[in-house]
Parts: C-alpha cells; structure tokens; sequence
C-alpha cells in the first residue's frame, strides 16, 4: 500500500487538493491529521483533560461558554464531559513568534500529537486490511514532524506569492485579524521552502515528490492533482499492492525498506542545506 503525505501550509488550498483526492474517479481515503486532533481534544478524553490543566488557569475564555449551542446537555461539573476547547482563545495562546507562544505551542503539541500518531496508526491499519492501493495522510506539519521519512510520496500544495496566502486566509476567515491571520502563517515552516524539498525528493527518487501550485482556479488545481495520480498509479502496479496484501510480512519489509529510504533522503536533505526546519512532535 503507497503512503502518500499531503500538506502544504495554512490557506494554500491543502482541503480542496484533499477533497479531489477523495472523489471519484480517485477515491482515496483520506487521514486527516486536523480531525484525528480534534477527535483527540473531545471533552473527556485524556488529551482535553491535560490541556484544561495545563492552560486553563491561564486561559479564562479557553472553554467555550454554557451559553454556546456545542454546550447544550453537557455536565460541566467534575463528572461530566465538560465544555468544548474555544478553538479560537487556544489558537490566540500559542499561535505567533514570541518565546512564550511557541513554548506554549510546544507544550500542546506534547498533549496532542501522541494521540494523533495513534489514530493514525489504527488508521493506516484499517486501511490496508480493506485492500486499498493507497492512502493519503493529510498532516499540515508533515515535514516539520519527521513523519515525511514514513511516506513513499510528498505532495505539497503550494501558492507562488505569500501575499496570495494571507488574502485567502483573510476571505476563509473574516473573524480574524490581520496580525492573528499573519501570526498563524508565520507560526509554520513557508510552504515555498516545502515546496523546495518535495522537489528535491523527487530528484533523489522518482515519484517521492511533487508540488501542486495552487495559484487560479480549482479546474487547473484538479487537472495537476489528476496527472500527480497517474504517475503515482504507474509507479504502483496492481499486482504488486495485491502480493503486499496477501503476504503481510513481505509488507512489512517493503514498509521497511521505506522508512529507511525515506530517513536517508531526510538526513542529505538537512545536511546539504545546513539547517533542519523547525521541529514539531507529532
């Protein structure tokens, strides 16, 4: 089964690319990195537990108030599930450039993303028991989490001109600030310096790397997604996902042999240009 990685950064048309991917005539099931997260901060759960105590006696509006529709039937007393997270208030705590802020961003990505890996593990495994050629994992931090060394293919989705990014993000959501809209573009790697890397593992091996430039409109977007699924496809015969299923542990040296093609790629790549990006535990 193929792992293709999908990202990109914030407002550079990453759920749209998703959405083509997982409709005909493609069909491919989609792992969202952003839902498994919400799944994984529900109230109840250990991950919203941790979060209320970590950054609740600092964060008052970080719970949604009882009047909001979501708390509607909900027990905020000590045995019930509580309210929801306010998305909007934690976002305003940990997005931007500040020391603080990206302490605090670090703090939540120890809380969440552990949880995450696991969703997205069982994901994966489900996956492959049904058969599937592949599977997309959409992960917005794909590089800055390592995890790029666990697929076969990176597909950025990409814009040509940061201007273009932050006016989109501006349109998709009006309830933003211009400072909270430029701190949450700041707050990831520049999707031009992801562009650049998907390129260059594509260098290193055919089909480890493509970029979509997401710059007119979502035909032209459909018909680069399209041609991006066809080599793809070429590069993973029928038969051979078919051998990958019915013999378990050939898959998991295949698997293997990946992560290990993949960590190697990673590590030229870091070396060459002298720097990691960012990290970002996921």
């Amino acid at each position: 089964m193929r792992l293709i990685g999908l990202t990109g950064s914030i407002a550079t048309g990453k759920s749209t690319t998703s959405h083509l991917l997982s409709s005909p005539p493609h069909t491919l099931p989609i792992i969202d990195a952003d839902l498994l997260a919400r799944k994984a901060v529900e109230p109840g759960t250990w991950a919203y537990n941790r979060i209320v105590n970590s950054f609740g006696p600092t964060t008052p509006d970080l719970l949604l108030p009882p009047s909001d529709p979501a708390c509607e039937g909900l027990d905020d007393g000590p045995s019930g599930k509580g309210r929801p997270l306010n998305r909007p208030a934690l976002g305003r705590r940990v997005f931007g450039t500040s020391d603080e802020k990206a302490a605090d961003r670090k703090k939540l990505n120890a809380i969440v993303h552990p949880a995450v890996r696991f969703y997205m593990l069982k994901s994966v495994l489900w996956y492959y028991i049904m058969g599937y050629w592949a599977v997309v994992l959409d992960i917005p931090l794909l590089f800055e989490s390592g995890l790029d060394m666990f697929v076969s293919t990176v597909v950025v989705v990409a814009v040509s001109e940061p201007t273009m990014q932050m006016q989109r993000l501006r349109d998709r959501d009006p309830h933003l600030s211009e400072e909270d809209a430029r701190n949450r573009v700041a707050s990831q790697t520049d999707v031009r310096e992801k562009a650049r890397r998907a390129e260059d593992r594509n260098k290193r091996g055919k089909g480890r790397g493509f970029v979509l430039y997401n710059d007119t409109d979502k035909q032209d977007l459909k018909v680069q997604v399209d041609d991006v699924v066809r080599q793809i496809r070429e590069d993973s015969p029928r038969w051979w996902g078919l051998v990958l299923q019915l013999c378990p542990p050939l898959m998991l040296v295949v698997a293997g042999l990946e992560v290990f093609r993949g960590w190697r790629i990673k590590t030229e790549q870091e070396r060459e240009r002298g720097k990691e990006l960012p990290k970002a535990k996921l």
